[in-house]
């Protein structure tokens, strides 16, 4: 701690025993004597006023308790880059003198010479670094000019978040001689950004990871920092009160990851503005405010030309209420993953598995839904039961088997607009199928079923009646009864006229049996 007070103190961030404040006033106070600093604290609990004292505003501050004024030998303004560095990693010049002496009998020699030594060693430790953490050891600047570049020459990974770091230039001027910088945290540093396009001469052209969470940025500072970050494949700007995006002109043609969780957005148009990011892979929109997602530039059953390749998409806690917003996921052509629990739309249906074989039969490309693998025989069971939960409202609606006939109103494409392709794919459903259709929250119905063992013709079919609720697990103990053949050593599937040709595995024992679609007259083949 010092009571020395730098030029350049307002703007400054500083540390008070742990508590971390932006420098907003340098000066007197009257009727005090002596300079005192006017501080606004991150944690507005820490403070006691405004930025006005006696009547007298000082400066301002965003909340009506966040200001206080100190001493400015309370006030730590941090240190350099290296200075962390060789503090963290235990490489500090400071020695103790006994170190250098040795005693022979009475006589005292002194080595002379060894600072250099050991001035020698540490530049060798520098040099070896890869990967450095100097979080929250209050690095302040990047000290002398080109010294990082000369002393850390293999440094790939740094993490200076959680730091006293004031502007964009200085976290520029400690990476920029880092020439094979690949990832930069400097997140939970309270931050000025450049109100105009950065110069070429800040480039991080090797830089392809940077986390900014939690610094203040505005989107439009992202796009003027971007020319900056030629190669940068992963951006992480979460909880920095982001609300409006801009469209990204010549720059960000790179990234592969945003993230951009914990910032309230408009509306869901914004993502309009990003929405032709080249290479977007990975999209994170968790807590983002998000009540509906619309891609206007594609009709039922079309795919947009907006996030041309986006693969991952998350947008859990959010305020998405009505299907229509998961009905415009399907037309994401390369969408492969979703995360989509802790929305309204999720209270929808108080069964959750049926709430998730809606998701995979409304988006006909999704492998995995909220990080579960979607198995090929699942999605089979969720698409075949859509089909007919839906087919009374498909007739209804205008639908018709014959293929001149079959004209459903555009309300109920807009509500179901996957539903004419799973017809294609799966037949329209029958007549038969929908008479007396009950709920899916309908417990113990009976299915007629005839058990058969392909393999073992000696062994005559079986008719049986179970529950439509009765699990895979439970029906092999039924047949281990029947045929004197461990539960384990079975491999059940069925046959149905309607999916003629075709056998669906009964590969998952937890499962019940209405959760593959079987059906009345349905033919269960045992193998073993």
């Amino acid at each position: 701690m010092t009571a020395w007070v730098p030029p350049d103190a307002v703007g400054r961030r500083i540390l008070c025993d742990t508590e971390y404040a932006t420098v907003r006033y340098v000066g007197s106070v009257p009727p005090t004597a002596g300079i005192w600093l006017g501080v606004e604290w991150d944690d507005p609990q820490r403070g006691k006023h405004d930025g006005t004292y006696e009547g007298t505003r000082y400066y301002k501050c965003r909340h009506p308790k966040g200001g206080s004024f100190i001493r400015p030998n309370k006030a730590n303004f941090g240190v350099d880059f290296l200075t962390a560095v060789k503090d963290r990693y235990g490489l500090n010049a400071e020695q103790n003198e006994a170190e250098n002496i040795l005693i022979f009998g009475k006589k005292t020699v002194e080595f002379v010479g060894m600072d250099s030594i050991a001035e020698q060693q540490r530049q060798v430790q520098l040099n070896q670094l890869v990967d450095i953490s100097v979080r929250e050891c209050a690095v302040s600047d990047a000290g002398q000019k080109e010294e990082i570049g000369r002393t850390c020459t293999n440094i790939r990974h740094i993490n200076l978040s959680k730091n006293l770091i004031s502007s964009w230039e200085t976290v520029t001027a400690i990476a920029s001689q880092v020439q094979n910088l690949e990832t930069l945290n400097v997140s939970a540093n309270k931050m000025k950004f450049p109100s105009t396009s950065t110069s070429l001469s800040s480039v991080l052209s090797n830089l392809r990871i940077l986390a900014l969470n939690q610094t203040d940025i505005t989107w439009t500072e992202v796009l003027l920092c971007a020319p900056g970050w030629p190669a940068l494949e992963e951006l992480y700007l979460t909880s920095n009160n982001i609300s409006v995006l801009e469209r990204p002109d010549n720059v960000l043609h790179t990234l592969k990851l945003l993230d951009l969780s914990d910032n309230q957005l408009l509306d869901g148009n914004q993502l309009h503005r990003i929405a032709h990011l080249p290479r977007l892979e990975q999209l994170i929109l968790r807590n983002a405010g998000i009540s509906s997602i619309h891609f206007p530039d594609a009709g039922f059953g079309c795919k947009t030309k907006m996030f041309p390749s986006l693969q991952r998409l998350a947008i859990n806690d959010n305020q998405i209420s009505q299907w229509s917003s998961i009905n415009e996921l399907d037309k994401l052509p390369s969408l492969r993953a979703l995360q989509c629990h802790n929305n309204p739309l999720m209270d929808t249906e108080k069964n959750p598995e049926t709430l998730r074989q809606l998701i995979i039969a409304k988006i006909s490309q999704l492998e995995v839904l909220n990080k579960s693998e979607i198995l090929p025989s699942e999605r089979k069971g969720a698409e075949l039961d859509y089909r007919k939960v839906f087919g009374n409202d498909w007739l209804a609606a205008g639908g018709n088997w014959n293929p001149d006939k079959n004209k459903p109103s555009e309300e109920f494409l807009a509500a179901h607009p996957r539903y004419p392709a799973l017809c294609l794919k799966y037949g329209a459903p029958e007549e038969g199928e929908l008479k007396g259709r009950q709920p899916l929250t309908l417990k113990n119905q009976l299915l007629t079923l005839t058990i058969k063992c392909p393999e073992k013709p000696e062994q005559q079919p079986v008719e049986k009646k179970l529950p439509e609720s009765m699990t895979v697990q439970k029906v092999k103990g039924l047949l281990y009864r029947l045929l004197k053949i461990p539960g384990s050593e079975l491999k059940l599937s069925y046959e149905s006229s309607k999916l003629e040709g075709k056998e669906v595995e009964l590969d998952n024992d937890l499962k019940p049996l209405q959760f593959y679609s079987i059906e009345n007259g349905d033919c269960v083949l045992v193998r073993w």
